[in-house]
Order: structure tokens, then C-alpha cells, then sequence
């Protein structure tokens, strides 16, 4: 098993849309890359390791597909569908992860 982890980083004077993210990017996301993607979960940082100091991240999407190449192949045809969207939600350049999910 594989994630997928797209971060955005939460830097002073970049816009984030929320909204947008949560009701119109991530649906969208999850339909284009249909039963290959076996789960979603989106995360909305709160704050940092000490209270009330700002989280790292403003927000994270982590993706789960049977293997690298199950995502390539879901992702491939709605790359740049995907990608175009970005600057509707954000002006931040996201961090992208793929990791092997070991347990």
C-alpha cells in the first residue's frame, strides 16, 4: 500500500481558500481518481507543537492506492485537470509525498 500526500505549507501572506479546498477541489479529486484511490483523508492544521503557536501546514490531503503504479495509472489521464485547479484554492506550490504505508 502507498500514500500519497499533498501539504501545503502554511506561510505568512499566501491565501488558502478552505472553502473551496473542502467543497469543490477535493470532490472533484476523489471522483477523477475513482475506486483506485482507496481512501481520502483531508487534515486542517490547528496549531504547532506548542499551544496556540501556527501548525506547519495549513492543510494535507493523504491518499491511499494499492501501489505506485495504481496511482499513476488513476492520476495520469486528470494530471493536469487536477493541477490546473490549484490556483483557484491556493498561490502556495504544494509539497507532494509518496510514502509505503508500513503498518
Amino acid at each position: 500500500m502507498i500514500k500519497v500526500s499533498v501539504l501545503y505549507e502554511n506561510t505568512e501572506g499566501k491565501k488558502f481558500d478552505k472553502a473551496y479546498y473542502f467543497s469543490k477541489h477535493i470532490p472533484m479529486v476523489k471522483q477523477k481518481l475513482g475506486s483506485a484511490c482507496k481512501r481520502l483523508e483531508v487534515d486542517q492544521g490547528l496549531s504547532g507543537a506548542q499551544p496556540g503557536s501556527k501548525p506547519a501546514f495549513v492543510a494535507m490531503v493523504h491518499m491511499l492506492f494499492d501501489s505506485v503504479d495504481a496511482f499513476q495509472k488513476a492520476i495520469g489521464p486528470h494530471a493536469d485537470t487536477i493541477m490546473g485547479d490549484i490556483p483557484n484554492y491556493t498561490d502556495i506550490q504544494p509539497v507532494i509525498q509518496l510514502s509505503e504505508v508500513k503498518m
